[in-house]
């Protein structure tokens, strides 16, 4: 059986607290969800919230329409006349979800009316919706709560609801509050009952469940699933896309449209634009999830791959990493310097090895770009030289003026000197480096991403590391710096790239 995957990271996923997209960030996203990661639907918005939010939909639909995608874009709408109705119409959409109440409670303490006026109300909008050429879907908002305590009116809803103009019917555990088993359950008692409806499930992760009650739901038999890019949204978000991708394709029978090649580029991309970092042992899209630690992995890996599972990182546009610390050991060492292409005997990799396990027990970061000076350090290596050190420099900030940066760089033994401003003091320093080597006629690697860390408690003279991400030829490598000056560390960090990539 095929699964629907309806994305609402611009909608619910856009509840994260703190996250707030533009207009030209919404259509981005929407194009790369539906045309790259190939979804089956999003939700883009919700009916009323903004002129920025329909500026933002208009601009969806609009290229939708072009590409023949209207009917994969949904927006919210409310049960409120046809308030919600004229906003979605003049946005473009022709899909609309319907927030209705599927619980008793929340009929009674939010709408302060009977079951027979709700379906009443929910009737009138539906028909003017069908007359109109739109469609339509339908939330029952709080279901969970609804089929823990008041089933009899789930069941009432239900029973009127699948014999109008409505697509799908939507099962949300609004709050989070569900076990795997109860959404088994539940959902296998609404496809049993109702055989000829489209369930859509939609999970919270307030408990960490998210993943799991969305596949215990595709098992009970629904024929849709929500989900958000990176888990976003309200309180502890949703249920991640590439983590329910991933569930469903090795450990259920059914099957989903998705290119999984494209779930670390889009969750990359909705990391830019939203603010909210992924964590770095987040399942699929994580920064360490395909990166072995211990040396014992990376021995057995390299005997006969003892350590791998089905979440093959090609799968998802990655590759498999072996760690640097105290308890890697040598295979993890040999496995970095085998693709630096850098030969050690025996007694210079014991050596290398030791030198890591002390930095790790200082609690220093060790990674690959890091290896070739510690093996001058500890070897005196002439073969791993700096070639390109800076010999001097100058920064200087003043209020409302942009910053300057003057800075004189040895490169192969020949010096050179370059002056530039910039918006901050690492920025001017950049843009006179760049000038340095546009005079070669040499581009630079492109700075992708940019961390400060500082511990936490830090004083005003904590050391600050700063580790910038590169982009040189198609492949990513990440730089270090550690000094109690921010725009040193940077520089620092920037220095070790240019030896690295060594491009004179």
């Amino acid at each position: 059986m095929q699964i629907e995957i309806m994305d609402t990271s611009l909608r619910d996923g856009e509840q994260t607290s703190g996250v707030s997209y533009t207009a030209s960030e919404k259509l981005h996203i929407s194009r790369l969800l539906l045309e790259e990661v190939k979804v089956d639907r999003i939700e883009v918005a919700s009916a009323r919230v903004s002129a920025g939010e329909l500026e933002a939909v208009q601009r969806i639909t609009k290229w939708a329409d072009k590409n023949n995608r209207l009917d994969q874009i949904e927006v919210l709408a409310f049960i409120d006349g046809t308030k919600s109705l004229d906003w979605i119409r003049n946005a473009g959409a022709k899909v609309v979800n319907l927030l209705s109440k599927g619980s008793l409670k929340h009929l009674i303490g939010q709408l302060r009316k009977s079951p027979e006026e709700h379906v009443a109300d929910i009737r009138k909008l539906v028909d003017t919706l069908a007359e109109s050429g739109m469609k339509a879907n339908i939330y029952l908002e709080d279901w969970s709560n609804g089929m823990r305590h008041s089933k009899g009116y789930v069941f009432y809803m239900v029973d009127h609801l699948k014999d109008m103009s409505i697509q799908r019917i939507m099962l949300p555990d609004t709050l989070g509050m569900l076990s795997p088993n109860e959404v088994f359950d539940f959902c296998k008692e609404m496809c049993s009952r109702y055989p000829d409806v489209h369930f859509d499930f939609h999970a919270h992760n307030d408990y960490d469940l998210a993943v799991a009650n969305t596949m215990a739901a595709v098992k009970a038999g629904v024929k849709g699933i929500h989900a958000t890019v990176n888990g976003l949204g309200e309180r502890a978000g949703n249920t991640p896309l590439a983590s329910i991708v991933a569930v469903i394709k090795d450990h259920t029978d059914r099957q989903l449209n998705v290119n999984e090649g494209k779930l670390t580029f889009v969750s990359k991309m909705v990391e830019t634009f939203s603010g909210i970092r992924i964590p770095a042992n987040k399942p699929v899209v994580g920064e360490n999830v395909f990166t072995q630690a211990s040396g014992v992995h990376a021995d057995g890996d390299n005997k006969d791959k003892l350590y791998y599972n089905d979440l093959l990182p090609e799968r998802f546009g990655r590759v498999r990493k072996y760690a640097l610390g105290k308890t890697s050991g040598k295979s993890n060492i040999l496995k970095n310097l085998e693709e630096m292409g850098i030969p050690l005997d025996s007694e210079a990799m014991q050596l290398v090895t030791n030198r890591v396990i002390e930095l790790s027990d200082r609690k220093e970061n060790v990674t690959a770009e890091d290896l070739p000076y510690i093996i001058s350090d500890v070897l005196q290596s002439e073969g791993v030289e700096q070639k390109i050190r800076i010999r001097n420099y100058s920064l200087n900030v003043a209020k409302g003026l942009k910053s300057v940066a003057t800075l004189s760089i040895e490169i192969n033994g020949k010096c050179y000197e370059e002056t530039s401003a910039g918006d901050g003091q690492y920025d001017a320093f950049v843009n006179a480096l760049r000038k340095v080597y546009a005079s070669l006629n040499v581009e630079l690697p492109r700075l992708t991403d940019y961390v400060v860390t500082i511990p936490p408690g830090g004083k005003t003279d904590a050391l600050v590391e700063t580790v910038i991400t590169w982009q040189n030829g198609g492949k990513e490598f990440r730089t270090r710096g550690l000094d109690s000056d921010q725009t040193v560390s940077a520089i620092q960090a920037t220095v070790k790239m240019l030896n690295i990539v060594n491009i004179i």
